[in-house]
């Protein structure tokens, strides 16, 4: 089965001013992942080829335009077979900042993709929007975990 995952917010902030916070992905100075979530860590400093992940999650870093995208190719967990990836574009006075997820997905993983996977994901980049606003010094769009987020966080601890 083929997933598409897309996540977009509008900032009120130059796309220079965003694509420093992408570019600060997973280093001590991290301005876009959100805390109280796994921590996003690479076996050395972003770039092509970086190897990492959060919690179970592990990818390596495909492609990678400093400032404005990066493509991250799943390696695991295992039927999670594709990419997911961040842009920045302008627009207007502002920017708009993308995630989106594009994969088949085999196996075991269809059945935890939509039961676990799926929601932690949903709630983790919406947080991380929110944590780019905070970053940026801008007004911060607040939501509410659902009640499936909250308990799979529970169970997860």
């Amino acid at each position: 089965m083929r997933i598409t995952n897309v996540h977009e917010r509008r900032l009120g902030a130059r796309p220079q001013a965003v694509g420093e916070l992408l570019d600060s992905l997973g280093s001590e100075s991290d301005g876009l992942w959100p805390r109280g979530w796994p921590r996003v860590r690479f076996d050395r400093p972003l770039g092509l080829g970086s190897r990492g992940g959060h919690g179970p999650i592990r990818y390596h870093v495909e492609t990678w335009i400093p400032g404005e995208s990066i493509r991250f190719r799943f390696e695991a967990p295992r039927g999670f077979d594709g990419f997911h990836a961040f842009g920045i574009r302008p627009d207007g006075a502002g920017s708009v900042v993308r995630h989106v997820i594009e994969m088949k997905l085999r196996g075991r993983a269809l059945l935890s993709w939509f039961l676990v996977f799926r929601p932690l994901h949903d709630a983790l980049i919406e947080d991380a929007f929110s944590r780019a606003e905070a970053s940026l010094g801008l007004p911060v769009t607040k939501h509410r975990w659902s009640w499936r987020v909250r308990l799979l966080r529970r169970i997860a601890r």
